[in-house]
């Protein structure tokens, strides 16, 4: 089974709703992680508004903080907008996702910033699940 860290800031936002989207669309296939390089207290209201509409409930997640470990048990590690904060391991699969920070943006923008993660996540489980057929 294939392990997935998304990777952002606060870990309160785009990493959640990634994360959020990656259990529920691989159906257990594929194990999910998230973290943030300077996590927040508690996740963005707007987050889990936006996924509660999905009928994917984030609600009790807490935002933890990116650790060593968490990258090295990790086959796919993808950032958004964490720099020079994410530790860099050799032989993992590496991708910058560039996507709007949902934090202070109005309803509207955070279902844009959604939707966009969504359509990466499609994305990215096609391919993890292509690559083991």
């Amino acid at each position: 089974m294939k392990t997935v860290l998304f990777v952002c800031v606060h870990n309160a936002g785009r990493s959640q709703i990634a994360a959020g989207y990656m259990k529920a669309l691989s159906n257990g296939k594929v194990q999910v992680l998230s973290a943030g390089s300077a996590p927040k207290e508690s996740i963005n209201p707007l987050a889990v508004q936006v996924m509660a509409e999905e009928g994917i409930d984030i609600a009790n997640n807490q935002p933890k903080v990116l650790t060593a470990e968490a990258v090295q048990e990790s086959d796919v590690v993808i950032t958004m907008g964490c720099g020079d904060a994410c530790p860099f391991y050799p032989g993992k699969r590496y991708e910058d996702w560039v996507l709007e920070d949902p934090a202070g943006k109005d309803l509207e923008t955070v279902r844009k910033i959604r939707d966009e993660i969504k359509q990466k996540v499609k994305n990215l489980l096609t391919d993890l699940t292509s690559a083991e057929e």
